[in-house]
Parts: C-alpha cells; structure tokens; sequence
C-alpha cells in the first residue's frame, strides 16, 4: 500500500490537486499558442515547438528543464556534473536576486538529474542557435536591393527606433507606483522586441536577462506573427494618399562582384565598429557568401534547408521551456507583451517617418511605405508595404523597393543588439 501512495504522490495529477495549479494556466496558455500556430498560422515554424516546449516543460515532475541549473545568469556547470546543492550557491543565488520560487525548486546536498531540455538550453544559453538560425537567414536573403539603393539602409536604421523607445519606457515604468520597473539590463532585453527579429531577441535575452527568455520570445514571435495587423493602422495614419501613390523607378542590375563583396565588407565594418554583435553578423553575412559565391551550392542548401530547420526544432523547444509558471504568470510578463506592441509601433513610425523627411531632399521620392519594412520581419514587412502599396495604386509595385529597408533592418536590429549587449552585459 505505502509504494502505491508513493507512485500517486509521485504523478503530475497528485501535484496539480494539492496546490501545484499555476501549471493549468501555463498549459492553458500553451494549448492557445499551438491553436495560433496550428490554425492560424501565425509563424508556425518556431511558435508550434515553443508552444510544446512551453506544455512539457509544465508538466509537473517531468523534469526535463530545471531552472537553476541556469540561475544567476550563467551556466552552473558544477550540477550537470551531478554535485550537491550547496548552502553558499543558494545564499549567492538571493544575493543575484534570484527568486524564492526558482531557489525553491531545490535543497542543500540535493543532486540534479539533467533533464533533456536542460541540455538542449545550453545552445541558447551560449548563443549558437540564434547565430545559426542567422546563418540560414543570410543564405535565403538577397541584399541586392539594398545595395541598388543604399538609401533605404537609413530606414533600416531610423526602424530601430522602436528598440531605443521601448528602453525608454521599461526605465521609466519604475515610475509606476506598485511597480519596481525593469534594470538596464532587462529593457535593453524588451526594448529588442521592436528589432521583429525572434533570433536576435532570443540572443540578446539569453545574455542580459535569461529569466525573461520566455515571456519574450513568445511576445517577439507573437507580435512578428501580427506585423500585417499592427503596421497598416500606423502607416496609413502617418501618410498621405498621395504619398502611398508614389511610384519608384526599377531597381538597376547588381552584380555579382558587388553581392560577394557585400556581406565580406559588412562583417568586417560591423564587428570593427560594434564587436559585440559579430558573432550574429559573421554568420548571417557567412550564410549570403555561400548563396552568392555561387561555388558552394551543398552549403547553401544546407544552411537554407536542413541546418535551419534543425536548429528551429531546439531553439523552439528549449526556448518555449523556459516559459515556467513561476517566471511567466507576473505582472512583468503582462508588461512586456504591452511594451512589445509599443515596440513595433514606434519601430513601423521610425522608418515611414524617416522617408517622409529624406523626401524634402530628394529628387527621386521615395514611397514612406517601405520605410515600415525597415522591422526586420522578411520578408513579412515588405509584403505588408506591397500590398498597401497597390491598395492606393493598383499600378504600384513595392514589394522590391521594400525589401531594401527590410533586408537593413536585419542588419539594423544585430548591430542594436550588440550596442545595447556593450553596453548593460
């Protein structure tokens, strides 16, 4: 009878009965971003497997992610060598201001049996998958018509705003009375949200606070999900008719030596002027030198196809693992998901702005549609500046003219990343 008790003691259902019920909500949660990513869907290919991550990892006793293994910031390497807990380990854990709730989940002389999603985490506690996800971004993008018209790499740059504005308001909601606010560290890490670029949101996260990992990949990849909702409002409200008729002349011929100079000269100027954000450059600009040397096709299809949707499958999983009822159901979660909307509104007004001002100087206007491309969602954003585009003139024809600021938003929001890693990490 006592090993029966034991074995009821010892299942998820007895947990959740005797008090264990935020993890209902968790999976609640869970089972309507499968729904988003299933039905909907709403960037299918990495909310589905943060989605699951999210569901296994609240499932009680599962024990596939344990928390502290990566409390405090860094990888406690000591524990997946199987030592003890130690009483100074959790006495410098409060002083890091780590919670009660995470510092709970273990006791002095325990061992920890390494779970599965403990293992696949170290990848984005270290910063590989973001970098390789870049890598079979870099290999499927063509820069071309950024480098035809240079000029929309200004709007790749004004569309940062919204990374900037973001940092703003999370230091100033310590105003808030009630509310401690967020550290430099922690708005830097919400601020990149308005980047719409899940792997560099991800990367930067998992250096300056890898406690909010969860709650904001899932409102980055949300909100990237929602850019064809969020944007026409913003842009139709900041411009004219007239404006959204404009009609830009094709795009001249790039060659073939300028596209492999490209990414070569761009890894090198990046990670001179901003080393922190080399490692997301090196790779994304690696990935477009397989595509456009044209000597390497093996690499590049693996790069695009199979690498890419490996790494996809472990970053999703570890990711949406993250996502633990004693970090995401607070208050600080409910306020990253509204700042990740002021996010890709300021980002979306930064680059339309920006437009409309260059053309007071400009011979040759420039549509201010495109400008809201300069988020990085490719190629979601340029689609979104085509079909407003051709809603004001059937004629109009955007999509290629989008994809410059488009393109210089990836390269935009990794170079942010890296000022604000350089400067709070």
């Amino acid at each position: 009878m006592e090993a029966i008790m034991n074995f009821i003691q010892e299942t998820g259902f007895y947990r959740i009965a005797t008090g264990d019920w935020k993890v209902l909500i968790m999976m609640v949660i869970s089972f309507v971003l499968l729904y988003l990513a299933i039905v909907k869907k709403f960037e299918p290919l990495l909310l589905l497997p943060i989605a699951f991550g999210m569901l296994i990892t609240n499932l009680p006793g599962a024990g596939m992610y344990h928390e502290i293994l990566f409390a405090g910031g860094h990888v406690n390497w000591s524990f997946f060598g199987g030592s003890p807990i130690t009483a100074e380990f959790l006495a410098e854990l409060e002083e890091l201001g780590v919670s009660e709730a995470v510092r709970g989940t273990v006791s002095v002389g325990e061992t920890i049996s390494v779970g599965l999603i403990d293992v696949l985490y170290l990848g984005v506690k270290l910063g590989i998958y973001p970098c390789l996800i870049f890598m079979g971004v870099g290999a499927g993008t063509d820069f071309g018509p950024l480098i035809a018209n240079p000029k929309t790499l200004l709007l790749g740059a004004a569309a940062q705003l919204g990374i900037f504005m973001t940092y703003a308001g999370c230091r100033l909601s310590g105003m808030i009375p009630g509310f401690d606010g967020f550290t430099t560290a922690e708005a830097g890490s919400i601020g990149i949200i308005g980047g719409a670029d899940g792997p560099t949101a991800i990367f930067v996260t998992s250096r300056l606070a890898p406690h909010l990992l969860g709650p904001i990949a899932v409102a980055a990849y949300s909100y990237m999900a929602l850019v064809p909702v969020i944007q026409p409002p913003i842009m139709r409200a900041l411009t004219s008719e007239a404006e959204r008729k404009i009609v830009m002349r094709p795009l001249r011929q790039v060659s073939k030596r300028e596209k492999i100079l490209f990414p070569i000269v761009v890894t090198v100027f990046v990670a001179l002027l901003v080393p922190s954000a080399g490692p997301l450059i090196a790779c994304l600009m690696l990935g477009n030198l397989f595509k456009e040397s044209g000597v390497v096709e093996r690499l590049n299809k693996t790069a695009q196809n199979e690498l890419m949707n490996i790494v996809t499958i472990f970053l999703g999983i570890s990711v949406g693992a993250t996502a633990t009822a004693t970090t995401f159901l607070s208050f600080q979660t409910i306020a990253i998901m509204l700042m990740g909307v002021v996010a890709f509104g300021f980002g979306t007004a930064g680059g339309v702005l920006l437009a409309k001002f260059m053309n007071l100087f400009l011979k040759e206007k420039i549509n201010p549609l495109i400008g809201s491309a300069g988020v990085s969602a490719v190629p979601m954003a340029a689609r979104v500046s085509q079909v407003e585009g051709q809603k004001a003139n059937p004629a109009n024809f955007l999509l290629m003219h989008a994809m410059g600021p488009n393109v210089a938003g990836v390269i935009g929001s990794a170079i942010a990343a890296g000022v604000l890693m350089a400067l709070f990490g």
